[in-house]
This record gives structure tokens, sequence and C-alpha cells, in this order.
């Protein structure tokens, strides 16, 4: 590769080459480095794609896996679905999209977890549960809107983690073990919901003393 290309350009090449070195690696300067040499340019002309280093490819190649997630989420029309298939295809999507990458996403997931990254994990996780929601039809703008992404972010956390250390054929146990959190997600939102119904008309005691402090004119 010739080095008329401007730093932004060079961040895609960048990231491609540079996945291929991450499983034996990790997301380290070792990885970026080769990644450079394999596009041909030199490691200062790398620095300037990715000021950050490592880690900053690591950003970006999160951003660029919730791009495609959206994408193709779009295409799939999931708010005619039922509201359980809708997050079942988003996840699933979304590790079937990463297949080719899995063992990066692994070096990853233990870079995230360092302490200094953890706000970056944290952040990122949050952007991938409100792309799926949103693609699922969400329009919620109260607590609801957290809860949702809270409830998520758990979800694909836990089936994540599976995924990684799932050696079934087809991973057949992992998408088992997702209909199974779904599931319990399902139970746990029928049981607030049928609590809301049931005391619905049951007289509030904040209302009431706000009532004796407040009396109607």
């Amino acid at each position: 590769m010739t080095c008329d290309k401007t730093p932004e350009e060079l961040r895609q090449p960048l990231l491609k080459a540079m996945l291929l070195h991450v499983p034996f690696d990790g997301w380290s300067v070792k990885s970026l480095k080769a990644a450079a040499s394999d596009i041909g340019i030199s490691f200062e002309l790398a620095e300037l794609a990715f000021p950050r280093g490592a880690i900053e490819v690591l950003e970006y190649h999160l951003t660029e896996a919730d791009a495609l997630l959206a994408a193709e989420l779009a295409e799939m029309k999931l708010p005619t679905m039922k509201i359980r298939d809708r997050i079942t295809i988003a996840i699933r999507t979304r590790l079937t999209e990463q297949l080719v990458n899995r063992e990066a996403v692994r070096r990853g997931l233990a870079t995230l977890a360092l302490p200094q990254n953890i706000a970056l994990g944290s952040k990122a996780l949050w952007n991938t549960a409100d792309i799926m929601w949103r693609a699922a039809g969400d329009t919620s703008t109260d607590h609801n809107w957290y809860t949702k992404r809270a409830t998520l972010c758990a979800v694909y956390s836990a089936v994540l983690l599976y995924w990684l250390n799932d050696d079934s054929d087809g991973y057949t146990e992992t998408w088992a073990f997702l209909d199974r959190r779904i599931e319990d997600v399902m139970k746990i939102e029928k049981t607030k919901y049928d609590m809301r119904r049931t005391t619905a008309h049951i007289p509030s005691l904040s209302r009431f003393l706000g009532r004796l402090r407040y009396p109607q004119l």
C-alpha cells in the first residue's frame, strides 16, 4: 500500500489486518505494528491513524460492529415481530456476524476488563444494547428506556461469555442458553406487569400525604 492515503483512510485496512494478529498477540502494540507491516506502511503512519494506539483500534472495531449490526437489523423489520423474537434475533445476529472474529472478541473482552478500560467496555456494551432496542422499535423515553437497556446488557453479556466457550455444533447450546435467558426476562416482565395491574387501584400513600399537605381548595 502506498503512503498517499490519509490517516482516516488507513483506519479500515489497519483494522482488517490487525484482526488477523489479535488472536495471537491481543489488542496490543505488537499486533498494530504487524498490521502496519502487512499493509506496507510505517508504524508512525499507523500511530497517526490511531493516536491512542491499540485500544483505539479496538474501540473502532466495536463501532464498526455496531454499524454492521444496525444495518442488518434494519433489513429485518423487527418491530413487526413478537418482543422476545426481536431481542433473540438481535443477539443471534450480532454473534453470527462476529463468528469470524471470535478469538479477537475474546481478547477484546480481556482487554476491556482491565481497570483502565472498564469505562470504555461499559459504554460499548450500552451502545450495542441501545442499537438492538432501537432496531426492535423501542420508543420509550421514561425510566423504561434505562431498564430495558440495562436488562439487555445483562442478557447479552451472559450469552456472549457462553458463546465464547461453546464448542457445540452450530452453537446450538448457546442458542438454547439465549432462549432460557430471554424466557427468564419475559417472566420477570410479566410479573412486573401483573403487579402494576393489581396495585393500580390501591390508594397511594404518597398521594394521600400529598393531599394532606396540599388540600384542594
